[in-house]
């Protein structure tokens, strides 16, 4: 995806600077479009919106016949009748808010790179190279936006009170599969040859990190869609115990794999202690990498985030029955979540298992 920056015209460097820079500010609105995501989610905001209108429904309710129509097409939801009945017009407006901004945002995101697009082809800025790739990245966002969709659907159906976990949980994994292609193309434009190293021993590690990392944020997907926070809020225990006694008692006992709260909540606490201590050691075997800044930069970036994302962790389960601290300590948990993905993506692409010729 990237190219030698070293063999190309300046003209060509220049060219592929501003349009990594184009893509950074892509990454930095995705982040903020999955930390809105968040918010939906801790405020129950999602299925205020019962359509979807990708044109027409850029514009929020300009009246107050308006607004109450809308109001009126969420009073048929279950979440509703069943959570949210004693709700007036004007808390309605509150969830309302963060869903439309989240669809808004999105909008506009797909509009920069749109806009962005069109720009640098025609100002022949592109190689051929990055064609391809643009095309994927266009094809991502799309499909992004069709789970997101199907996601809302999943909660509007009867007995339904809130969007699907698994469906959550595919919206997110999907955003994050997004931010870090687009983070690697514009990573690719930018890092040079001589600022990466090789280390089999090292990216090999790292790769096995990233993998169970994944399964890691898979469980704070399934985390958030299931409220497990809330269903033990407390550490380091769960619940008075830790083992759960009600970690089996579903049936098979691999629907608590994906389906118990409390399962769920214990698998994500042993992935994250796991993580912390494969980090800390891969940290520990990177200390014989000498004279390289930018890796070195990343090791200290790594290992700070790492502990930082466990104690926010801990402090998100302390203050899961208190809604507001709740709000703030899961976007914040999950904002060190993707900072965390984003180094170990930096890493893989510095750390090269044999030299690139």
């Amino acid at each position: 995806m990237g190219n030698r920056q070293q063999n190309l015209p300046a003209n060509q460097q220049q060219a592929q600077r501003q349009i990594a820079y184009w893509l950074l500010v892509g990454v930095g609105m995705i982040i903020i479009q999955v930390l809105l995501g968040g918010i939906t989610r801790l405020t129950e905001s999602g299925l205020s919106i019962t359509e979807w209108k990708p044109i027409t429904g850029t514009l929020p309710p300009l009246n107050e016949l308006a607004w109450q129509t809308e109001f009126d097409k969420y009073k048929v939801t279950d979440q509703f009748k069943y959570v949210h009945k004693g709700f007036t017009l004007s808390e309605f407006k509150f969830i309302f808010f963060w869903e439309w901004f989240h669809r808004s945002w999105a909008r506009l995101m797909g509009l920069v790179f749109l806009f962005g697009f069109i720009y640098f082809l025609a100002a022949k800025k592109f190689n051929k190279n990055m064609i391809r790739p643009m095309v994927i990245l266009f094809l991502l966002g799309g499909v992004q936006g069709y789970i997101g969709w199907f996601m809302v659907k999943s909660g509007l159906l009867p007995e339904k009170y809130f969007v699907g976990h698994v469906e959550l949980t595919t919206h997110f994994i999907a955003a994050l599969g997004l931010l870090c292609y687009t983070w690697w193309f514009a990573i690719s434009l930018l890092i040079k040859d001589e600022q990466k190293l090789i280390s089999p021993k090292l990216k090999n590690f790292l790769l096995f990190i990233l993998i169970l990392l994944f399964f890691q944020l898979v469980y704070g997907g399934f985390m958030a869609g299931l409220r497990a926070a809330i269903a033990a809020p407390t550490w380091p225990d769960i619940n008075g115990s830790m083992l759960p006694a009600t970690i089996a008692e579903l049936e098979p006992f691999t629907k608590n794999l994906v389906a118990n709260p409390i399962t769920i909540h214990f698998i994500h606490r042993g992935l994250a202690y796991l993580l912390v201590v494969l980090i800390g050691l891969w940290w520990y075997q990177s200390r014989s990498v000498i004279k390289n800044k930018l890796f070195s930069r990343l090791c200290s970036g790594l290992i700070l985030l790492v502990s930082l994302q466990l104690i926010l962790g801990i402090l998100t389960v302390l203050f899961a029955t208190y809604p507001g601290r709740l709000v703030f300590l899961g976007v914040s948990h999950q904002f060190v979540a993707m900072a965390l993905l984003m180094v170990i993506i930096t890493l893989i692409f510095v750390v090269q298992k044999k030299e690139v010729i």
